[in-house]
């Protein structure tokens, strides 16, 4: 993998705490160092976290103390492969702080950073050769909150969601 590319995450001073907390939940994942600021910036003063370098998932990722002037949007996120329905859960329990922002797998964040936790039975299923198939999971999905991978492979079957 390269280290030539890391997505920079824009934090209004809680770069340290998130990329704590997202390291906690997937395996390969570390905090690999902490900038302090050398001199007084604009959101901040010489010896706060500046920025903070992490390891998610085997991927690099930046951590930025910016400030308030942006925020996290819907237009950016970032997907989680699940083997299975207890990783799912685990991982919308943890980090889904907004209920009501849950669709089809989508979750936000406490920072605000949207996630799609993503079964990859689900994948499986709506690229099935079998249209039909691929059809009616695709519509299972898209009628919950919260991914139930039994319940999209009984729809994909031709059992319907329960």
């Amino acid at each position: 993998m390269s280290d030539q590319i890391a997505p920079c995450l824009w934090f209004d001073g809680q770069a340290e705490e998130a990329a704590n907390f997202y390291v906690s939940l997937l395996p390969d994942s570390r905090v690999d160092a902490i900038h302090r600021a050398p001199a007084n910036f604009p959101s901040g003063k010489k010896g706060d976290v500046l920025t903070i370098e992490f390891t998610l998932a085997g991927r690099k990722f930046v951590g930025l103390n910016g400030g308030p002037h942006f925020t996290f949007n819907e237009a950016v996120s970032f997907q989680i492969y699940c083997e299975d329905q207890r990783e799912v859960d685990r991982l919308t329990a943890a980090l889904s702080a907004v209920p009501e922002a849950e669709q089809c797998g989508w979750v936000k964040d406490k920072f605000g950073l949207s996630w799609q936790i993503v079964p990859k039975r689900l994948l499986a299923l709506m690229t099935d050769p079998d249209g039909a198939k691929a059809r009616r999971a695709m519509e299972a999905m898209l009628t919950m909150k919260r991914i139930d991978i039994a319940a999209v492979e009984r729809a994909a079957e031709g059992g319907g969601v329960i």
